[in-house]
């Protein structure tokens, strides 16, 4: 590497993370050696980057100046590497991805696999877990979400297919407590009817349905059991403890052995859209745009459409 190059990186890092230890994070190196480079380059350069305190650190006058030429030197970089990049037939490098966690191990997980296969040079870092992440401060290249996303020209977003969702109950239940026929009837007798919940970080997802007029429902039942956990929600309506509310895709198997019913036919099926997001900060990298389209092409097939109500 050019010794004026040196340190530029992690000064970028820091600046944008807000820390050291952030910044070591996200490049994947400790936080000695952040520091360590950032004081070779300020040494070189003559002048104060950052002001540091125990608790907190800043940008000088000078760092914010020399901040947003770095930037924009290594956007010219990223930009001039995905030219490279777009002239090869495989994707090569690292790719880091967040998803949910029973999303990416039954459906995410075995595509990114098969694409793997395809690109020998292409490795994969996977995180599953259904929490928000910080794609910046983690390191990540691109991370899968359901549902809205917050307004910010600091990501970029592509679809990649629809969670439909479905409300379903065991047989059993709805023997002893009686299947209602629609919405309304459910919202009538919402006493008389349990729920396991959806829940993260004490916060309980309402239900949401569309009514026959497409209008936006929500719904919370009394319920025995929150948790974050769609796997666990799914064992626990297959033993009869409520009604869910639970992405089509993933109650399919239950529905179609019995163990689950659908409990009535929607008007208008209501579903989370799904979109892989990341940085708009960044050029994006041929291997990153593969693993995006590849994604947009393969899972929608995959999450499977809203099914009738026996």
């Amino acid at each position: 590497m050019s010794r004026r190059l040196q340190g530029i990186e992690e000064f970028v890092a820091a600046a944008e993370a807000g820390s050291f230890a952030l910044a070591a994070q996200r490049l994947h190196v400790t936080r000695s050696a952040v520091a360590k480079s950032i004081a070779r380059l300020e040494a070189r350069l003559g002048t104060r980057l950052f002001l540091r305190t125990t608790r907190s650190q800043s940008l000088t006058e000078e760092g914010h100046g020399y901040y947003e030429r770095c930037r924009r030197a290594l956007a010219e970089l990223d930009a001039a590497e995905a030219m490279t990049d777009a002239a090869r037939s495989t994707a090569t490098g690292v790719v880091r991805l967040s998803m949910p966690a029973m999303l990416g191990r039954l459906r995410v997980g075995p595509l990114l696999l098969a694409l793997a296969r395809r690109h020998r040079g292409l490795s994969l870092e996977l995180s599953f877990n259904d929490r928000r992440v910080d794609l910046a401060e983690e390191g990540l290249d691109l991370a899968i979400r359901s549902g809205e996303l917050p307004d910010t020209a600091d990501l970029v977003a592509r679809p990649v297919g629809v969670q439909w969702m479905v409300l379903c109950a065991a047989p059993a239940y709805l023997a002893a407590h009686g299947r209602p026929a629609g919405l309304a009837e459910l919202l009538a007798a919402s006493a008389l009817h349990e729920a396991v919940l959806y829940a993260r970080d004490g916060r309980i997802s309402p239900w949401r349905f569309h009514d026959a007029e497409g209008r936006l429902i929500e719904v919370v039942l009394p319920s025995r059991l929150r948790c974050d956990s769609a796997e666990v929600l799914l064992e626990a309506a297959i033993g009869g403890m409520g009604l869910a509310r639970l992405p089509a895709w993933l109650a399919a198997e239950a529905l179609a052995a019995g163990t689950l019913v659908r409990v009535f036919e929607e008007p208008q099926p209501f579903g989370f859209e799904l979109n892989v997001i990341r940085s708009s900060s960044r050029y994006l990298p041929y291997k990153t745009r593969v693993v995006i389209d590849w994604l947009a092409e393969h899972l929608p097939p995959l999450l499977a459409p809203p099914v009738a109500a026996r």
